[in-house]
């Protein structure tokens, strides 16, 4: 686990709101066996959830496993991975996402070289549902044994799949906490595997941003007008507030701030912010700490991500962040974050944020640990359900799962 200093204090707010009674939360047994974490959840345009998690399978070794939920039913997990070198990390987690064809691709960060951030970016496809892995080729290609992670994928209308990710090529040495240099978001596409003995296709890398925040999650939509990435910026001057870039007519926009917090911080907090798009409406949520108060804010817009409302404060007073988002099919948001209740638990919330601004009462649907072993709990839409997923962390550490029936949520 990193150990390096992204720390930031307990800012506490005073909005003191008491969460509503839990209405029924359905338990979902998880595919995932004992000592796992790190969950991650996509759903395909069939409404088949997919999901990845990170299990320990001796004492120096881990695996990556995946499993498919049609229905009410888990396929047969399989192995994407299993090494003794995978970069096993509370906040840089695998994901897996379907393609419109069905082809699923896998990412995982594995260590590149003996230096305390050296680790790649890893990625496999599975052509048979994933019952099977292909070949694992590096999604980057700068060589360099530096930090590269935090990625978000996402699915073009072309079969293609797209990733964007931190890549720290530009950074001192991956044995420094930071080095010199500054962090970059880089993105490229990745096409078909023609078998399984053969890796993926790159196409052309770009780079999105010169100077980012270090270890906070990127995350992707995709609008009417194309897709949208949104990440934490880092100016010159240590402001770390959420940006946005987006392709438009097959470019890469500059980026912009989706609100100005002016959040000051000289560390990374490792709280990336959430984004959904339908349409040409983009909603983003985010945790800040500016102005010393600790806040979850979401912020709509409805020209595809170019202009932003101003945000909303949606958090119960003590948050420690680690967003999730949903659009809901009447055109709200559902929204989850980790609460901190005093001094270490953490409720899992959600809440529902209507396009004007309104809120839903928040409603918990767990309880964790408020610290970094609990990770990023995950949430996804299918149908008329939310479904969620987190880890309770410990020396049995486990993924816990429910679902809850939309009509259910205030």
């Amino acid at each position: 686990m990193k150990t390096r200093a992204c720390l930031l204090a307990v800012l506490l707010a005073c909005k003191g709101e008491t969460p509503a009674p839990a209405p029924q939360l359905t338990d979902l047994p998880a595919p995932s066996g004992k000592l796992s974490g790190e969950p991650f959840l996509s759903v395909d345009g069939s409404d088949r959830v997919h999901m990845t998690w990170i299990e320990r399978t001796s004492d120096s070794t881990h695996a990556v496993r995946y499993a498919r939920l049609d229905g009410a039913k888990w396929s047969t997990p399989s192995t994407i991975v299993e090494r003794s070198d995978l970069f096993v990390n509370w906040a840089d987690f695998p994901s897996v996402v379907s393609s419109t064809s069905g082809r699923l691709l896998a990412h995982w960060p594995q260590r590149s070289g003996s230096g305390k951030y050296a680790y790649d970016v890893r990625i496999a496809q599975s052509l048979d549902s994933g019952r099977t892995w292909g070949a694992s080729s590096v999604l980057h290609r700068d060589g360099k044994q530096a930090e590269h992670g935090f990625v978000a994928t996402w699915a073009s209308s072309d079969d293609s799949v797209h990733a964007a990710w931190l890549d720290g090529r530009n950074m001192g040495p991956a044995s420094a906490d930071h080095g010199e240099g500054a962090m970059t978001v880089h993105t490229t596409s990745v096409g078909s595997a023609v078998s399984a003995a053969t890796t993926s296709p790159l196409g052309t890398e770009q780079q999105l941003d010169n100077r980012n925040c270090e270890c906070c999650q990127v995350n992707a939509a995709v609008a009417a007008g194309g897709p949208v990435v949104v990440y934490r910026d880092r100016s010159e001057d240590e402001v770390r507030d959420i940006a946005i870039v987006r392709r438009v007519g097959g470019q890469w926009t500059p980026p912009a701030h989706v609100h100005n917090d002016g959040w000051r911080i000289a560390a990374c907090p490792v709280n990336g912010p959430a984004v959904a798009a339908r349409g040409d409406t983009v909603v983003v949520a985010w945790f800040t700490g500016a102005q010393d108060t600790a806040r979850v804010r979401l912020a709509w817009s409805t020209d595809g991500g170019s202009t932003f409302a101003a945000p909303v404060r949606i958090d119960g007073g003590t948050p420690v962040g680690r967003v999730d988002l949903e659009l809901l099919p009447g055109g709200d948001a559902a929204v989850s974050w980790l609460e901190r209740v005093p001094p270490e638990t953490g409720e899992v919330r959600v809440r529902r944020v209507s396009r004007s601004g309104a809120l839903g009462a928040p409603i918990v649907i767990a309880s964790t640990s408020a610290a970094r072993p609990s990770g990023f709990p995950k949430l996804v839409r299918r149908g008329n359900e939310l479904l969620a997923a987190w880890t309770i962390p410990g020396d049995s550490a486990h993924i816990r799962m429910g679902r809850l029936d939309l009509s259910l949520l205030p």
